[in-house]
């Protein structure tokens, strides 16, 4: 059990400004000098960086699809250890889950199961009456909702004054007004076809977040909100085992503008199992780090900087031939389409057969669950892995080691594996399945001392 003063912010539907307030509340607490860390629903890679730009730490996914319950309370505990404040960013609408007719690994379920109490972000901009509305249907529309405050975007001061006072004589105690952020056009966090741009991308972005935080210092009830964080109750989870193997492998990690969608509870469980990360930028390193015995390829861009990555022969050619030579590889999404033979026609490592293309719109957007067909780096022949995938482009070349499979029932084979490698566009989270881990730094160990033994110390 753990002391963790919590609130997740949860929104009535995608662009209701749920990101804008958890900004803006994130830096105004970051700004009275409180310990602060910050959470996210779902699987998204986009918000959290702007949550570690403003906290400067990382941000945990909770992700009930690919974690679990007691996961989810966990790495919720470990990221709010020692703070005095942890705010949960939700996804979509509060409800929004895995179906249309279900809220499984929605926003409120994790609010029930991390028993975190939540604050939901309701757009007031052309509406008026019509706000309590929305608030007694989302109250009501389960039993425990867990929503224990309101907080209205897009209103003046004096519209707020008469709202708050209205919420107040409706729910009584059941839900308190938390306070408003006006209209900001100002302080618009830009988007492109997979959510927000990145935080390293958006212009201003510090002058933007203090204005934001500004206001919300004058128009959110902090010490209401601190007050709400403060009455959640201990979790309760369960400590996860891993192996001591005493000795450390050196993984080199691509992180640049191409490469930068990472779990940061997956690069942490590495570290705990003793890998040593190392970043190299495939834009503006010349080759892999020296000494490495395992790559990991993320997600990201790449097709944004093909022409650059293209140009990057050396990189190309140290890729290629470290993936040949059998060190032991995962490359997920935009790690995968980097080893391909090309993205939009340019050249790319070309460690792997196929050529990425434009889809032009989402494909095979959504959960899913991995069934390996073999045995290979990261599962044994029938073992499964939850996954995401997320992108609008997509190859000629999807591979068949692994059969996909999403909730609704529909299957493909998709995603190449092989005794040294998993590359495919599936996204994975080691925390999903710590033996994923286990056995990529039990064949990083093989590596090193496959290398130690065709140089011996002379």
């Amino acid at each position: 059990m753990r002391a963790i003063p919590r609130i997740l912010i949860a929104g009535t539907g995608s662009g209701c400004g749920k990101t804008t307030v958890t900004c803006a509340l994130l830096q105004a607490l970051v700004n009275r000098n409180l310990r602060v860390r910050a959470c996210k629903c779902g699987p998204d890679y986009i918000d959290p960086m702007f949550h570690r730009h403003i906290v400067g730490r990382s941000s945990s996914n909770l992700d009930l699809f690919l974690l679990g319950p007691d996961t989810v309370r966990r790495l919720l505990a470990k990221a709010g250890a020692g703070c005095d404040i942890t705010v949960i960013e939700g996804v979509m609408g509060y409800y929004d889950g895995l179906a249309l007719d279900n809220s499984a690994a929605s926003s409120w379920q994790v609010a029930r199961v991390t028993h975190t109490p939540a604050v939901l972000v309701v757009d007031a901009r052309a509406a008026a009456l019509s706000v309590l509305a929305t608030v007694e249907g989302f109250l009501n529309f389960q039993p425990h909702s867990q929503i224990a405050g309101v907080i209205l975007n897009g209103c003046s001061a004096g519209v707020y004054e008469g709202l708050a006072k209205a919420i107040r004589e409706r729910f009584g105690s059941r839900v308190q007004p938390l306070g408003f952020l006006p209209r900001m056009e100002d302080c618009r966090l830009e988007s492109r076809h997979l959510g927000l741009v990145t935080a390293d991308e958006v212009e201003d972005l510090d002058r933007k977040l203090e204005v934001l935080a500004r206001q919300a210092a004058q128009s959110l009830d902090l010490e209401g909100l601190l007050a709400l964080a403060r009455s959640a109750p201990p979790l309760s989870f369960r400590h996860l085992p891993l192996p001591r193997f005493g000795e450390t492998v050196r993984i080199a990690l691509a992180r640049d503008k191409a490469f930068c969608f990472y779990y940061a509870d997956s690069l942490d469980l590495l570290a705990r199992l003793g890998a040593e990360l190392v970043p190299f930028s495939p834009l503006e390193d010349k080759e892999l780090p020296p000494d490495i015995q395992g790559l990991y390829l993320g997600g990201g861009y790449p097709e944004l900087y093909a022409d650059r990555l293209s140009a990057n022969r050396s990189m190309r050619r140290s890729i290629r031939q470290a993936v040949e030579s059998g060190i032991p590889t995962v490359a997920e999404c935009g790690g995968f389409m980097y080893l391909t033979q090309t993205i939009a026609g340019r050249p790319m490592a070309g460690a792997l057969p196929g050529d990425c293309f434009d889809a032009g719109r989402l494909t095979r957007f959504g959960y899913l669950t991995l069934t390996a067909q073999s045995d290979s780096l990261l599962c044994a022949k029938g073992q499964k892995l939850p996954a995401h995938e997320f992108h609008h482009w997509d190859c000629t070349q999807l591979g068949g080691d692994w059969q996909a499979q999403k909730p609704s029932g529909r299957s493909w084979t998709s995603g190449l594996a092989g005794p040294t490698l998993y590359a495919g566009y599936p996204h994975l989270h080691f925390c999903a399945a710590p033996g994923a881990a286990v056995r990529f730094y039990t064949a990083c160990i093989k590596e090193k001392h496959r290398h130690e033994s065709d140089h011996p110390t002379r």
